[in-house]
């Protein structure tokens, strides 16, 4: 499967190198309120999680590893892996500079298992994660590899519905199901529209269904799914702040699900 998708796979990687010399030190990371001890996990979370203290933590795709970090701060023994080596690079130099430990690993999540033999207690992933990963049943099998027996799965993403929209969301443009290799061609980058930032991307659309099916059949059980109303991120177009820290689809305040949640427990 992934020597037909390993072309899409070098896109993305070179596209997210260039994001991240954009990404960390935009305001919209705060690396600055970061380093003097701030969260940056959002309250959906925070409020999820619950307590990691002492406990072994996977983070797949963190890309610069700020949030890892922000785990290990809770007290979990975290390693992040990302796609990119310069979001790696850029994890490794931030977590020096923060003096928080965590061990950082590049390579694509599929082939995570040549470099990585353990297991954790918990596997977290959060927020435009599986959109760049063609096939869940592979990932779900991986996040099951990866948890000890009675781990915990806990994951937060933006909710399929806002992928069928096109970049303005002015209509519906994609398939609310994986019908389709999603192609887009880029400028700039959710932290800085003007960035000098070009290439093409390619994606996939996944439902929920989708998502659950491939957990379940991995013998994760689902102890939780939430739906948000809003996004904790002002990362799209046409966003408006309804409430302090909470951005929804400007004209479809109310209407449209920004985000979901859920937690899964394996066997």
């Amino acid at each position: 499967m992934q020597k037909e998708y390993n072309d899409y796979f070098e896109a993305n990687r070179q596209l997210w190198n260039q994001r991240t010399m954009a990404h960390r030190d935009s305001a919209f990371y705060n690396r600055a309120g970061f380093l003097k001890g701030e969260r940056v996990l959002t309250p959906i979370e925070l409020n999820e999680l619950g307590n990691i203290n002492g406990k072994t933590l996977l983070h797949l795709q963190c890309h610069f590893g700020m949030d890892s970090l922000d785990l290990a701060r809770m007290g979990a023994v975290v390693t992040g892996v990302d796609l990119s080596d310069e979001a790696i690079r850029e994890a490794r130099l931030l977590s020096e500079e923060a003096g928080v430990n965590a061990r950082f690993i590049c390579s694509n999540i599929y082939d995570l298992e040549q470099h990585l033999d353990e297991t954790f207690d918990v596997v977290f992933t959060s927020y435009g994660t599986i959109g760049w990963l063609p096939d869940l049943d592979k990932w779900a099998g991986l996040i099951a590899r990866y948890l000890k027996p009675g781990g915990r799965f806990y994951f937060a993403e933006f909710h399929p519905v806002l992928w069928m929209f096109d970049d303005d969301f002015t209509h519906i443009q994609y398939s609310y199901e994986n019908r389709e290799l999603i192609v887009t061609e880029n400028q700039g980058t959710y932290t800085d529209r003007e960035a000098p930032i070009t290439g093409k991307e390619y994606s996939w659309n996944h439902s929920i269904s989708e998502v659950l099916n491939a957990l379940i059949g991995a013998g994760l059980q689902p102890e939780f799914f939430n739906e948000h109303m809003y996004s904790p991120y002002s990362c799209f177009r046409n966003m408006t702040e309804t409430t302090p820290g909470k951005w929804e689809i400007r004209g479809m305040e109310g209407k449209l699900p920004m985000v979901y949640s859920l937690s899964a427990v394996k066997q």
